[in-house]
């Protein structure tokens, strides 16, 4: 079983939705059930099927999860130093080269890359790419819309 790097903030957030699923979701599903029993016929019972279904989606969800934490290896970037270095749970201030844009991109596992929230997989093309490099460096990474180049403005540790 591999470990998952995983910030703080990543695990803290699953375990919030595995509270939810378990505490409210599930006993909402339940109640649902033995709603839909009650109005007789299961065969032909849209309602009894569709909270049967929904039940196996919060259950395949509240495992997935489960899994996740056990595999979670919580790396927290505020205690580590590294002088502007980019790691895994780092903030990186980027400039595109090519466009001016200044974006800004924190690495994280898996489970918490969403590209809408500037959260990116360090597996990802521009995770692998930034990994390892420093502030002030200038970095070509090739992406799945072409080749991108980036100078590193900041490295944070938040």
């Amino acid at each position: 079983m591999d470990k998952e790097p995983i910030t703080f903030n990543g695990l803290n957030k699953l375990k919030e939705e595995l509270i939810f699923l378990k505490e409210k979701k599930r006993p909402e599903i339940v109640a649902a059930i033995a709603e839909a029993r009650s109005h007789g016929d299961l065969k032909e019972n849209a309602e009894y099927h569709a909270a049967k279904e929904e039940q196996s989606h919060n259950e395949g969800r509240i495992t997935e999860i489960n899994d996740i934490i056990a595999r979670a290896n919580v790396i927290d970037v505020t205690k580590l130093n590294n002088e502007g270095k980019v790691i895994f749970g780092s903030t990186v201030y980027l400039e595109d080269l090519d466009s001016g844009e200044k974006i800004n991109y924190k690495i994280v596992g898996r489970d918490e890359a969403d590209l809408k929230q500037k959260l990116i997989f360090f597996q990802s093309p521009i995770g692998k790419g930034l990994i390892g490099k420093n502030k002030s460096d200038l970095v070509e990474i090739n992406t799945p819309s072409g080749v991108k180049n980036f100078e590193i403005k900041d490295v944070k540790y938040i």
